[in-house]
């Protein structure tokens, strides 16, 4: 079977190689997966450019933390999935339910753990979720990475609730995936972009207030204007030191900032986190989610049929082709590579 493999190359990130492989064998409590469809986030271009130290493994790393497909063999004590069932795979496989434990980091895949880049790729059988029909393998590979975090962002974390403001920071995966998720649980919508055509096509989706940051650099002062001086209830943050300044400015009084991204690098804040306190602010720090949660948004999915915006589908042979796209920032939520 064919696979893709991420292979040190010295002082230059890491070469992304097709590579002939066997097909893999379950123990115990393992299945066996054939991929049908993959997609792509931050996290991978971070991984493919060398800056994660889990990126390169002797012998290669499979990428991509995202992937659906169908069960061809179990192992002979697997009893939660059965052959024939359409599933995804869990980012972090082991992270079942409650609180985050540091050693869940080695389950993370298309990083410390083997991704779902490949034909067929075998998973632990706590890992995997069962799929609802409405949903393609195509959407569904969306969901394990930028839609839970999404969710676990809002609902789990956030504790969203109707009539509730919220304000999503660009048009990537993650940040579509919640402005639908806010609109479908009855929340108030803000988006902002560096597009205009892209703020348009949020607005098609829902949105009700779309801020240009670049012809309006002050827009935490919009934000605040448009809120009557209250602020928004809810941030999805994805752009990180860069933008939290920010966003602690447009966020309101007992309000909530999630903190998921690094889309400005990894650097400290430059400025004071002083409004945090002063407004009793929650931050939460977001790493995708638990199992269990994944579970509630997929039932909550099928509840709102909420399909995810997939902006472009590269074949399985153009997987590069997928990186590059991605990386040119042209994206309006996600970026799949059909495996077939």
């Amino acid at each position: 079977m064919r696979q893709y493999q991420l292979h040190s190359r010295p002082g230059e990130g890491l070469d992304l190689l097709l590579k002939d492989v066997d097909e893999p064998t379950p123990l115990p409590n393992e299945v066996v997966i054939r991929v049908r469809a993959t997609s792509l986030n931050y996290r991978d271009l971070l991984m493919r450019s060398g800056q994660s130290a889990s990126s390169a493994k002797p012998g290669g790393t499979v990428p991509l933390s995202d992937g659906a497909g169908e069960v061809i063999s179990v192992g002979e004590d697997v009893s939660r999935v059965a052959v024939g069932d359409r599933v995804a795979g869990c980012f972090f496989s082991h992270w079942i339910d409650g609180r985050f434990n540091m050693r869940y980091h080695d389950t993370a895949l298309g990083g410390s753990a083997q991704g779902m880049l490949s034909e067929q790729v075998v998973l632990p059988e706590v890992g995997v979720v069962k799929l609802p029909d409405y949903l393609s393998f195509a959407e569904a590979a969306c969901f394990p990475c930028a839609g839970l975090t999404a969710w676990y962002a809002l609902v789990e974390r956030g504790e969203l609730t109707a009539g509730d403001k919220v304000l999503m920071l660009g048009t990537g995966g993650v940040s579509i995936f919640a402005l639908k998720l806010a609109k479908a649980m009855g929340a108030e919508a803000w988006i902002t972009s560096s597009s205009d055509s892209k703020l348009g096509r949020a607005r098609v989706i829902g949105a009700d207030h779309t801020i240009n940051y670049k012809t309006s650099p002050e827009w935490e002062k919009l934000v605040w204007e448009q809120t009557s001086q209250n602020g928004v209830d809810h941030v999805v943050e994805v752009g990180g030191a860069g933008t939290l300044g920010t966003s602690m400015a447009a966020v309101g009084a007992g309000g909530h900032i999630a903190l998921i991204g690094v889309l400005t690098g990894f650097n400290p804040p430059d400025t004071t986190l002083f409004p945090l306190v002063a407004r009793n602010v929650r931050l939460n720090g977001i790493y995708v989610g638990h199992r269990s949660a994944f579970e509630r948004l997929l039932a909550a999915a099928e509840t709102h049929q909420l399909c995810p915006e997939i902006d472009k589908t590269f074949a399985f042979e153009d997987a590069a082709a997928a990186y590059d796209y991605l990386a040119s920032g042209g994206h309006f939520g996600k970026v799949v590579v059909d495996v077939g």
